[in-house]
Parts: C-alpha cells; structure tokens; sequence
C-alpha cells in the first residue's frame, strides 16, 4: 500500500486518514480472478485482495492501477475496462486510520504467472491464487471486498453496470 495520504481529518480519539484507490478484477475467459493474499502481523488471520492500490498525487485512477499491476504482478500490457463497483473502507493500517475510497475495475486477461517486485507488498504478501468465480462464494476464508462473489457473478451475467453505482461501506 503506497503511502500517499490525500488528506486528514479529526475524529473522536484522533486523525482519520482520507484516501483514494483503484483496484482491478483480473478476468480470465475461462471465468477465474487473481487475488494476493495478505497476511498482516497484527491481524489474526489473513485475507484476499484484488490487487490495486492508493492514488498518488497527479495519477489518474488509470496510471495508478497501470502502476499497481505492474508492481504486485509484473502485468503492463493490459486494457483497463469498467468501473464495477465502489466502497468506502475504514482501517487500520501501520499504526494509522485510514478511510480509503476506492472503484473497482475490470481488467480481462488471459492466466499468467504474478511476480511481485514491490518491496513493501511483499513483506505482507502470502501467495497469488486464480480463483474460479464460481468458487468465491464459498470460499473459507475472508474475501475483500465481501460481495466479491455477488459482484463478479453479475458482472459475468449482465455486464457492466448500466446505472450509478451503490457504494459498499465497510468499517472494521
């Protein structure tokens, strides 16, 4: 997760940190996404995630996740598609609140091998896995965003939104 923070504000018992970030739902034709697998020191078990990241000053939401998947995954050839859904998530990250805005995107693209080369992702990173959508749903352990399954199966049957998107709003 890059640094950049866009903003504070105070809340009861401190700052709260404002930031903005993309994320992608990498695609495969044969309906499987790619999360990364995050293990965190003081969390109590580990998580997945699609990969993406924070905004940094003068990025586009493009750049950013251009920049992001060639960081976590060694992907650049890559045609960034819709927005298909957005969420306000509110954490702790490093000793810090963050209330972090982000779209997700879809990107198709056919199974590769991920090789991570950023040096701070990787101190937390537990593993890549390409998941069959259909398999989400059931899944044993925490996906993030939590109607991951829900959003990728309608993507997968109706296509990208048509209309404003709902925002998901997660505090933990």
């Amino acid at each position: 997760m890059a640094d950049y923070i866009s903003s504070h504000r105070a809340v009861e018992g401190g700052m709260i940190i404002e930031r903005q970030a993309v994320r992608a739902l990498l695609l495969t034709p044969h309906g499987e996404v790619l999360l990364i697998r995050i293990r965190l020191p003081d969390a109590a078990a580990p998580f997945w995630i699609a990969p993406g990241g924070g905004i940094e000053p003068g990025e586009t939401a493009d750049t950013c996740l251009r920049r992001e998947l060639a960081e976590e995954l060694g992907l650049t050839d890559i045609e960034i598609g819709p927005v298909v859904w957005r969420r306000r998530h509110t954490f702790n990250w490093a000793g810090r609140r963050i209330s972090q805005q982000e779209e997700y995107r879809v990107v198709h693209v056919h199974r590769f091998e991920p090789v991570m080369s950023d040096v701070e992702e990787s101190a937390v990173l537990d593993g890549f896995r390409w998941w069959a959508v259909a398999d989400l749903a059931a899944a044993d352990e925490r996906l993030t965003p939590l109607s991951l399954a829900s959003i990728l199966d309608r993507y997968l049957t109706e296509g990208p939104p048509t209309g404003p998107l709902v925002e998901e709003v997660l505090i933990d």
